[in-house]
């Protein structure tokens, strides 16, 4: 017989992981969930275009959530990412309209407009960092502080109007636009999803991110530059929080001022929902992406059964704590084994 080939053991690998944490189990309370609203409500959950508008919906938060994921694998925590959003989106809306206000603007706005959005974003995430890794100050201050400075400065600079009158080739082309009949922004949530994944637990840079939230000490001592790999870990969660900005931008087809200060909450929820420790050490991207989708098929649900949304809320702090009391349930039989 033939030896199993890398890819296959990478799989293989990745299956035991999954079900050694939560994330087996959010994949059944997933499945549950879609199993229930497509029984209550079949002509009205169970389509097409129903499920399309949930994965669209959730893309973005997609981005947010797998940035989050790197940094609360390493025991860390990043508040600030809606906030980076929502600042990144009024660096490269402003961009483009200072280059060509029209929204016949051409593909070249669209480009320098979303660098700098993916450039604002990787800014506060390297500065994040920088504080955290070099100053010593603890993530949940630091990230605390940047969400404040960040929406602030983004208010500032709209006078806390939200700004459009964006390029037609943004919001008509990635926004609304599809390839193949599925949406732009699904099939970007979903590439940069594979990417992740792949780094994460298949490169260098994911057993670094891994090995410093199970015992950054000992990371080290090996001769690995802790300090400086922690500063990369959270400026990809900006870099990721900044494309998601732009997104945003061809989503709305403008700014989201109000809309998006809950998006960290939710992204890091979705985080542990999907079985990644907030102690660090463990974590998968496909559990963060089945976390995800748990919150966005509730309101779906909900919405459908004209149920009061408050309720949603509600459903997903249960599984939350749920999700971390079994956690710490895990973690304590390991300690006493």
């Amino acid at each position: 017989m033939s030896e199993p080939s890398e890819l296959t053991l990478r799989a293989t690998t990745l299956w035991r992981r999954m079900r050694a944490q939560n994330t087996l189990w959010t994949f059944l309370v997933l499945v549950a969930l879609v199993v229930v609203f497509s029984a209550l409500r079949p002509a009205a959950f169970a389509t097409v275009f129903e499920a399309r508008s949930i994965a669209t919906e959730s893309s973005i938060l997609v981005l947010l959530a797998v940035g989050q994921t790197f940094v609360i694998v390493t025991a860390g925590i990043d508040l600030s990412v809606g906030s980076v959003l929502i600042f990144s989106g009024v660096v490269a809306v402003k961009v483009m309209n200072g280059l060509d206000g029209s929204p016949r603007a051409g593909w070249d706005v669209v480009a320098l407009g979303t660098l700098a959005g993916l450039g604002a974003g990787l800014a506060w995430g390297a500065l994040n960092g920088l504080l955290i890794a070099k100053a010593k100050v603890p993530p949940l201050i630091v990230t605390l502080g940047t969400l404040g400075m960040a929406l602030g400065l983004a208010q500032v600079a709209t006078h806390g109007v939200d700004a459009g009158n964006l390029p037609d080739r943004l919001t008509d082309s990635v926004g609304s636009g599809t390839l193949l009949g599925i949406p732009w922004l699904i099939v970007i949530a979903a590439v940069v999803a594979a990417i992740a994944a792949y780094v994460l637990h298949a490169t260098r840079f994911g057993r670094y991110t891994l090995a410093i939230g199970s015992n950054a000490e000992s990371v080290s001592r090996v001769g690995i530059r802790g300090d400086l790999h922690l500063v990369k870990v959270y400026a990809l969660s900006g870099l990721l929080a900044g494309f998601a900005g732009v997104l945003n931008l061809a989503h709305f087809s403008s700014t989201t001022l109000t809309s998006g200060t809950q998006d960290n909450l939710n992204a890091i929820a979705a985080v542990v929902l999907g079985g990644t420790s907030l102690f660090g050490g463990t974590g998968t991207v496909v559990g963060t992406v089945i976390g995800v989708f748990i919150p966005a098929v509730l309101q779906s649900g909900f919405t459908i059964l004209q149920v009061q949304s408050f309720w949603q809320t509600v459903a997903v702090g249960a599984v939350l704590i749920a999700a971390v009391y079994l956690d710490q349930l895990r973690r304590r039989r390991r300690a006493s084994s």
